[in-house]
């Protein structure tokens, strides 16, 4: 099964492999079905960090879809491995956290272990596509220093594009409606993606 990724693009998971590892079987089925219904065929189902890293170091898996509290919170303790001990290309993976907690320090260790994305559960195949969307299309280079290994989070002000009236034609559309929730205050959005100063 091919999804239509934009007007030009077409994405396929049909040949990826994925690798899954969380603890709670069910959470696998679901997560299974809904990857089943992109097209993938090639999931290698996990529920302890052993089997994980096992299949890690057999050959390459294009993507990690890591519950971060497996077996008391070893999924951070994977991830951590996988960024900085796995061969390549599995240390350059994209690698997806699949979690039941969001608090902001969950959210923070996320980001900080060098998982790409966070999507939280219960899981819709709407919100999952869209993540995987997010990863295939927005690869960023790998990064690693004595702080952090994963993807680069830092960002560059590219100033507008020239000749336009400042939207670039990946923006989202000017009326997005109403909110579904409160707002993060603009002190707790800058804590969350403030950019760090790396030095490589």
């Amino acid at each position: 099964m091919t999804q239509r990724a934009s007007d030009n693009q077409f994405f396929n998971l049909e040949k990826a492999r994925i690798l899954l590892l969380d603890g709670d079987t069910m959470s696998v089925a679901i997560l299974t079905q809904i990857l089943a219904g992109f097209g993938a065929k090639n999931l290698i189902k996990c529920t302890a960090v052993d089997a994980a890293k096992a299949h890690a170091l057999k050959g390459e898996i294009e993507l990690f879809l890591i519950d971060p509290s497996v077996e008391g919170g070893s999924g951070y303790k994977f991830v951590s491995w996988l960024r900085r001990t796995c061969p390549p290309p599995n240390r350059f993976s994209s690698i997806l956290a699949v979690s039941g907690h969001t608090p902001v320090s969950t959210v923070k260790q996320v980001r900080d272990m060098g998982y790409n994305f966070l999507d939280a559960k219960p899981l819709t195949p709407t919100g999952l596509y869209q993540r995987i969307m997010w990863v295939a299309r927005e690869r960023r280079p790998y990064v690693q220093n004595k702080f952090y290994a994963g993807p680069d989070r830092r960002f560059k002000f590219e100033g507008l594009p020239p000749g336009s009236d400042g939207r670039r034609e990946s923006d989202l559309p000017a009326d997005l409606g109403d909110p579904s929730a409160p707002n993060m205050s603009q002190e707790d959005i800058d804590a969350m993606v403030q950019p760090l100063r790396i030095s490589i």
